[in-house]
């Protein structure tokens, strides 16, 4: 018998807290065992939590008398430490892997070393200028709070699409380990982040949505291409990319 959705949402955000960020939140471990890929319809609540602790980093920064590029700093800053950087190492992975290894065999083993190769060298710094930037732009102009919450939920529920949409790429891995979504999960994590996206940062979500949607889309087709599916590198890499498209276009929107 299905459990009430209060029952599943006490573990599954909880669980969700815990497999994407460093906030220190009880968790049932062997119940977000259990429920695995199910609890990814939760997801995009992990992106608020870090978003809002972004803000509230910005917004002291702001309040403070800093200019908004130092504020788009702090609010990286937060983020990185809230979430341990795991999608910023999911990068920095998944470049040094797809463009460093000629087979696939040898792409996943790069992607498997914790050292960091000149692509992922690059590609971070990539990610952290068009972002610091964009937030720069955005910051600077009114509701641009509402404009994180929207981008990091969006990024999240990128996430589990990605998820569902590629097999994993290697056993044992975290995507194997996690497992795919079912389309009803991933549907249910995209409606969430649209919702908090609409409430948050208005109808210029829609377009965010749509360039993520785009980002996201050429990022799974590299994906499949070069090592045939995902990993959780992959799908970190996924939020990252993601993010960096969403948040380009509310600057562009917004005259940055």
């Amino acid at each position: 018998m299905p459990q009430p959705l209060p029952l599943i949402a006490r573990a599954d955000i909880p669980a969700a807290l815990g497999l994407l960020t460093r906030i220190p939140v009880p968790v049932d471990g062997a119940r977000a065992a259990a429920r695995g890929a199910a609890a990814a319809w939760a997801w995009p609540v992990a992106g608020l939590a870090v978003a809002a602790l972004a803000a509230l980093g910005a917004g002291g920064a702001l309040a403070a008398g800093l200019a908004p590029a130092v504020a788009a700093g702090v609010a990286l800053a937060v983020q990185a430490a809230a979430t341990g950087a795991m999608h910023e190492d999911g990068l920095a992975d998944s470049i040094d892997g797809l463009w460093g290894g000629a087979t696939r065999d040898r792409r996943l083993e790069i992607m498997k070393d914790s050292r960091t190769g000149s692509y992922g060298v690059i590609a971070l710094i990539l990610s952290f200028g068009l972002r610091w930037s964009a937030l720069a732009a955005i910051l600077a102009q009114p509701g641009w709070g509402g404009a994180l919450l929207a981008v990091a939920a969006l990024s999240r529920a990128g996430m589990a699409a990605l998820a569902s949409a590629l097999p994993p790429a290697r056993p044992g891995g975290l995507g194997a380990r996690v497992g795919r979504p079912a389309p009803a999960t991933t549907a249910t994590a995209i409606g969430l982040a649209a919702l908090a996206a609409i409430l948050a940062a208005g109808p210029g979500a829609a377009g965010a949505a749509l360039a993520m949607a785009g980002a996201l889309t050429l990022w799974a087709l590299i994906a499949r291409a070069r090592i045939g599916g995902q990993t959780g590198d992959i799908l970190g890499a996924g939020q990252q990319i993601a993010e960096t498209a969403g948040l380009l276009l509310l600057a562009a929107a917004a005259g940055g």
